[in-house]
């Protein structure tokens, strides 16, 4: 099973974070899944800068974000990052940081939100994350502006000349009405994709999946970015619980996974290639 975690980049060290991960990758047995990105829309004001990282023209902080990910990407190949002392060893040596676990780069995510920045990722050879928001409009259904997001990505992924298969995620809440309080909780709340205004940008929401079983099998399918994807990350309202939760998860592997190519497997939870668990307040 993966150990999966979500990193805002713009409030990291970037050479901190390369050696934690390599460490807690290294005693993961090399299973570490890492989703970084510039971050989502925040109640702070360039909150960035209360941990010491200014400069930023950006107010979303989005140039830093950048200029820190290129460094840890250098930092994680294993590139040297500061010059030894002279006394220590020859003059001009270069120092990685420690330590150091090959194959990391491979699992690591970039979370893009537009068509633009998912042919950056596939330019770098990564791994793509999507989730239930675009911070753009085009007139379409969200499942076919994603779809078309991703396509962008392979395309860029394949003429950038990388070899590894390219892995993509996309989040989608998703309820199986299969209980009284399934129904009682999302139930009879017709959803549908939303356009709106978030950090300045038009942005496309993705509705919520809330049906019983057949029906959502069906609804699934028509979502060409799902049928798509590698990896369907299943947002889950933490509020209402631990048990809950669970009993979300077991109702969409038992009642809804099986019908959608995604099967029971020992390595991890419910895989089509793969789906996870993330978490929504």
């Amino acid at each position: 099973m993966n150990e999966c975690c979500n990193r805002d980049i713009s409030y990291e060290n970037p050479l901190q974070l390369a050696e934690e991960l390599g460490a807690l990758d290294l005693l993961a047995d090399q299973r570490i899944a890492i989703g970084i990105s510039r971050g989502s829309p925040e109640t702070a004001l360039r909150g960035y800068e209360a941990f010491g990282y200014t400069g930023s023209k950006d107010p979303r902080g989005a140039d830093i974000a950048r200029e820190k990910f290129a460094t840890f990407l250098r930092a994680i190949d294993g590139e040297g990052m500061v010059e030894a002392d002279p006394a220590r060893a020859p003059r001009g040596t270069l120092l990685p940081i420690t330590p150091q676990s090959n194959g990391l780069r491979d699992r690591i995510w970039w979370g893009s939100a537009t068509r633009e920045t998912a042919e950056w990722v596939g330019e770098m050879g990564l791994n793509l994350m999507s989730s239930t928001l675009l911070t753009e409009e085009a007139g379409m259904p969200f499942h076919e502006l994603q779809r078309e997001q991703i396509d962008r990505y392979r395309e860029a992924y394949a003429a950038a000349g990388h070899t590894r298969p390219p892995r993509v995620s996309v989040s989608r809440s998703i309820f199986p009405l299969v209980s009284d309080a399934d129904r009682a909780y999302f139930g009879g709340r017709p959803d549908s994709d939303q356009v709106g205004i978030i950090d300045g940008y038009v942005s496309t929401f993705g509705k919520t999946y809330a049906a019983e079983p057949d029906e959502l099998i069906e609804q699934l399918r028509a979502d060409s970015a799902v049928m798509a994807a590698d990896t369907v990350m299943l947002t889950v309202p933490n509020q209402l619980g631990v048990d809950y939760n669970a009993h979300v998860l077991e109702a969409f592997a038992t009642h809804v996974a099986p019908a959608l190519g995604w099967k029971p497997n020992t390595d991890g939870p419910v895989r089509g290639d793969r789906i996870e668990l993330s978490t929504t307040s």
